[in-house]
């Protein structure tokens, strides 16, 4: 069980609901408030957004970690573009204006971040999405507390320098790599188990600050592909006719599909939009390779979601 002392405690302080606990994907979008309310709240012209993550993040093993580069500022001076650049590109498709900006480091995690870049990214920033290391606790998977401190520690940096800032993070989602064929914590767990898992210890991060604002269900987004036949939830015994690997080869990172299903979420949890407005022809999804087909059904089960539908229900063949 997920760090169950961090979880009772929040539940009896009344700040984690039931139904935030390890769950289906109908429950994926507990945590995210209603669509058509986090808009009125976030859209206002010129507003900075600072992405701070790892590989997950900046989309490596996949085009999309080069991909728009240059329409973000990489503090860190890497050249990446990855989520940020294609969170950048919806947005100026919908009409809005964001300043987007991104501190990236593979392999790290919010403490490495705090200990060796918190004087590069202490300023006032509008919103901050961070994204912790993939099984959270490198010694200890799985485990909430270091999410808790570090993700605590930005939300009131971030607040001392702007009291408005908007602070969300981003839970991940399952490896088949741990689940398949790894030993430990998922080993032979069904897939989804991994990323709903890791959201339950990022809702108890978000509970144990006042700052932290929402969970970005990305992990759950990646359950909710599966469950509509969407995507293949077994890359290693090979990719089911009509569906996505949402996955790179080492089965590990996300694919240019996984990305762009993570773009969609920041974006439509962020913005308030709804993500299927863009269709098939969405110039990110094609300039990463990914068909109408596919961009459509990715934007199917952001909205899905953040909304939370139950996401067997979603038509096999969305309309373009």
């Amino acid at each position: 069980m997920i760090a169950r002392s961090f979880l009772n405690r929040a539940l009896l302080a009344g700040a984690l609901p039931l139904a935030l606990l390890p769950g289906g994907c109908a429950t994926a979008g507990a945590a995210v408030a209603p669509v058509a309310h986090a808009g009125a709240m976030v859209q206002e012209p010129g507003r900075t957004v600072l992405f701070i993550g790892n590989s997950f993040t900046f989309g490596a093993g996949s085009p999309a970690q080069s991909y728009g580069a240059d329409k973000v500022t990489d503090l860190n001076g890497d050249g990446i573009g990855g989520v940020p650049a294609l969170f950048k590109l919806l947005t100026e498709q919908a009409g809005l204006d964001y300043a987007v900006s991104l501190e990236t480091s593979p392999g790290k995690s919010l403490e490495w971040h705090w200990q060796n870049r918190r004087e590069l990214l202490d300023r006032p920033w509008d919103h901050v999405v961070m994204q912790e290391y993939s099984t959270l606790d490198r010694a200890a998977p799985g485990e909430p507390g270091k999410l808790v401190d570090y993700a605590g520690r930005f939300a009131r940096l971030f607040h001392q320098r702007n009291p408005a800032a908007h602070i969300s993070l981003s839970a991940t989602w399952s490896r088949p790599d741990l689940v398949y064929r790894g030993e430990g914590r998922w080993s032979g767990t069904p897939i989804a188990r991994m990323a709903t898992d890791l959201r339950a210890a990022y809702d108890v991060a978000r509970a144990a600050d006042p700052g932290i604002a929402r969970v970005n269900p990305v992990g759950e987004a990646f359950n909710c592909a599966m469950a509509a036949g969407y995507a293949d939830p077994n890359p290693y015994d090979g990719i089911a006719p009509g569906q996505t690997d949402l996955w790179a080869s080492d089965h590990y990172h996300a694919s240019a599909a996984g990305y762009y299903l993570h773009a969609l979420i920041v974006f439509g949890a962020l913005t308030g939009e709804d993500p299927r407005r863009f269709g098939g022809g969405e110039i990110g999804a094609g300039g990463l390779g990914l068909s109408a087909r596919e961009a459509v059904r990715l934007q199917n089960a952001a909205w899905a979601t953040l909304n939370s539908q139950d996401c067997a229900a979603l038509p096999s063949e969305p309309a373009p």
